[in-house]
């Protein structure tokens, strides 16, 4: 029975749905209320924008952040030994100024090697430097002789030319300024007058004559010895390659006998220009190197050290097979203990 005097119950009210939110929009909550929590909104991730521009496909690569304190002739037996995996190289040109330290370019017999290469090796850490490699903007020597478009660069020759010419400029107002200055000694008539303006045409003359004989003499030979200079120690062009050999069988690591695990890394059929720091170049990038160690003597053995057997059987897994040289896989095993 109802209490007459009771209040009548208040009607319960099914829940509101709360308005979907807008993105972007606060939602306002009354006070002591809990909040509402938006949905999540996923918003597409943007293709991961590609690296800086590379340029056109091309046979040379050009490698720069190299390490300024590998000579020379190392970086280019580094440089080959990294590079020649994917295709024949034609050449590896380095610099000798200081403008171009830490840059190189390697030559490729084809656009596809190259461009392997590169997407290979982009970041690729050498001597503790990652590289940064792009395609180069012209051809190579090499290649534009090979396609018939190669011209000889006239700009050292220029150079010696213009020197050349503004001393003969510089020797001549001299001369001339001489004779001016003798005015007194040699008369103020229009005889002398035109004696001194003969002498000083004269002087002129001759020194223009020096100049253009200097110059030419040294144009043609800053030609030569700058295309030697390239030919001899950067470019180095090679005549067409033989047929090339057929394909090494690849080594099946099953059937190279091997002694127990260890950490020392024995190496064999190594190619005869092989040296510690080609080696280390190679070995160097795998956790817990320490050393290389020729035998005297041989090149074409060598031993390798890391720090336990667990880092040493990762190197020989991921070097066993290797190229150093066309034909010459590296055979790895692990040293007798």
């Amino acid at each position: 029975m109802m209490n007459p005097i009771a209040p009548a119950p208040i009607p319960v009210l099914p829940p509101v749905a709360a308005p979907t939110m807008l993105v972007g929009l606060p939602h306002l909550a009354a006070p002591g209320a809990i909040p509402a929590v938006a949905p999540a909104v996923v918003i597409p991730q943007a293709v991961a924008p590609m690296p800086e521009a590379i340029g056109q496909p091309n046979n040379t690569i050009y490698i720069n952040n190299l390490n300024e304190k590998i000579k020379r002739d190392e970086l280019k037996k580094s440089l080959y030994a990294v590079f020649v995996q994917f295709g024949q190289i034609l050449d590896i040109i380095t610099s000798r100024t200081l403008k171009m330290r830490g840059q190189a370019f390697v030559v490729f017999d084809d656009v596809n090697s190259a461009s392997t290469a590169l997407r290979a090796m982009q970041g690729f850490p050498l001597y503790e430097k990652p590289m940064r490699i792009h395609f180069a903007k012209v051809d190579s020597d090499v290649i534009a002789k090979r396609k018939g478009t190669f011209v000889q660069r006239p700009k050292a020759a220029s150079r010696a030319a213009a020197a050349a010419a503004a001393a003969a400029a510089a020797e001549a107002a001299a001369s001339a300024a001489a004779i001016n200055s003798a005015g007194p000694q040699g008369g103020t008539s229009a005889r002398a007058i035109r004696r001194r303006q003969q002498r000083a045409a004269a002087a002129a003359a001759a020194a223009a004559a020096t100049a253009t004989a200097n110059g030419g003499d040294a144009s043609n030979d800053t030609q030569t010895n700058v295309g030697g200079d390239q030919q001899n120690n950067e470019y180095r062009p090679v005549p067409p390659p033989p047929p090339p050999p057929p394909p090494p069988a690849a080594i099946n690591p099953a059937t190279i006998p091997d002694q127990p695990p260890n950490k020392i890394l024995f190496l064999t059929n190594l190619p005869d220009d092989s040296d510690e720091a080609m080696l280390s170049m190679l070995f160097g990038q795998f956790t817990g190197y320490r050393e290389v160690r020729m035998v005297p003597g041989r090149h074409d053995i060598a031993f390798v050290e890391f720090g336990n057997e667990v880092e040493a059987s990762a190197a020989k897994l991921g070097l066993q097979g290797f190229n150093i040289r066309p034909g010459k896989p590296i055979r790895i095993t692990f040293a007798k203990k």
